[in-house]
């Protein structure tokens, strides 16, 4: 057999995936379509897959769960990170989910989370707009198998950013997922011409660290700010990968990784507990560095400059607090199905105020008397079946015989006396 005959083979076993995909991918999408929920329901049963995110609102964690759907999000990177954050977005029932890659799904992938064996050979995008359709039928999915890093895509990248919202206005939130500088760099160039806020998230080659990092264009420093080494020396990446050798991968870092992005994006966007700007994960000793960066003035990103610049006027704009009212305490939980209720302390009201400082100070050295003056058998009384594990010393007074008395022998003299004894 002649390597042509081969290469023909390959392609129609190609075709032959690509016509299977297509048959079983209608007749599923159909099939979930009927499912859809219009509106989250707190309802506790069995057939809700919401009710467990609804119950955070209940409880006081966010005003209102449903607002995430009005919310669209892009993820830039559908590997070991950016799958598994996708696949998190859609199960939280995000509004809409845009995801950027033009790699191919590979066996070599299998070590990692969300893909299949059975998904070898289609483009990343596509798997996962199956497999997330599946799980969440209420999620928008639009893909691109477009690589951003070329200029002829970028103008495509940068107006998905502009208008690929719910409503045809501009995104909420970029995350970027990819494994290379390059990639980043031109994410980065992008939001700061926009002034879009993004994360930034990596993992080590070791696979045991990795990092997220919330970049507001203006306030914090972008990727440029603070560049890699190999970024700051102008080298080519793709000069330092050799044949044979790759970047370890373990499902875990990827996971813990994508599970502190996801988490930082829902606070984000719903507005609860505080968003890090970096948070580092060393899984060789579980530590969590946590900092800010700020902005570099000598960037060399101009976009970078300009949004300093206005973030500058900005907060010199913005007018100081003043005569600021104290927050009432407010009880969250008024009425609640467990029937817990909060008693208010009644302040004292007394007519004469000098009797009033009379009667606490009376108070006060009646504690402190009632503390102090306690007989022996008061502090060393026990309650039945209770008992000391041993006596305590003798407290009273020594006689005159226990007593050492005073001496002018040397320390000679005592010692021949103790030998003697």
């Amino acid at each position: 057999m002649s390597l042509e005959d081969v290469e023909n083979i390959k392609k129609r076993i190609e075709n032959f995936k690509k016509t299977l995909m297509e048959l079983t991918e209608a007749p599923v999408m159909t099939e979930t379509a009927e499912h859809k929920v219009r509106e989250m329901s707190a309802e506790v049963v069995d057939s809700n897959p919401y009710s467990r995110l609804m119950a955070l609102q209940r409880m006081g964690i966010v005003k209102n769960y449903e607002d995430i759907r009005k919310y669209t999000v892009v993820v830039v990177g559908v590997g070991g990170v950016g799958s598994v954050t996708a696949e998190m977005l859609t199960r939280c029932g995000i509004g809409k989910l845009i995801l950027f890659d033009y790699d191919k799904v590979e066996l070599a992938n299998m070590n990692r989370l969300f893909y299949q064996p059975s998904q070898a050979g289609l483009s990343k995008v596509t798997a996962a707009s199956m497999t997330l359709t599946k799980i969440n039928p209420d999620v928008k999915i639009e893909t691109y198998n477009t690589n951003i890093t070329l200029t002829t895509q970028f103008e495509e990248f940068l107006n998905v950013l502009k208008t690929g919202g719910i409503n045809g206005e501009r995104v909420d939130l970029v995350l970027s997922c990819v494994d290379n500088y390059e990639a980043r760099m031109t994410i980065n160039t992008a939001c700061n011409e926009l002034g879009l806020k993004w994360f930034e998230s990596g993992v080590s080659e070791n696979a045991v660290c990795g990092h997220i990092q919330y970049i507001v264009p203006g306030e914090s420093a972008c990727f440029a700010c603070a560049p890699p080494l190999v970024v700051a020396s102008d080298i080519d990446e793709k000069t330092l990968k050799k044949d044979g050798v790759c970047a370890a991968s373990l499902p875990t870092t990827m996971g813990v990784v994508a599970g502190l992005l996801v988490q930082n994006t829902l606070k984000k966007l719903l507005g609860f507990g505080t968003v890090s700007w970096y948070l580092g994960y060393n899984a060789l000793s579980d530590f969590f560095p946590s900092m800010m960066i700020k902005p570099n003035p000598n960037c060399s990103d101009n976009f970078c400059l300009k949004q300093q610049s206005e973030f500058k006027n900005r907060v010199k704009e913005e007018p100081e607090c003043t005569n600021v009212d104290p927050l009432e305490d407010v009880v969250t939980h008024e009425n609640n199905e467990w029937g817990i209720s909060l008693a208010e302390d009644e302040p004292i009201v007394s007519n004469n105020i000098t009797e009033l400082v009379e009667t606490e100070t009376s108070k006060t050295e009646n504690v402190n008397k009632n503390n102090s003056i306690k007989s022996e058998e008061e502090y060393l009384s026990l309650n039945d079946g209770i008992e000391f594990a041993y006596q305590s010393g003798d407290q009273t007074a020594p006689n005159e015989e226990s007593l050492v008395k005073e001496t002018e022998l040397s320390v000679d003299d005592l010692r021949e006396q103790l030998s003697l004894l």
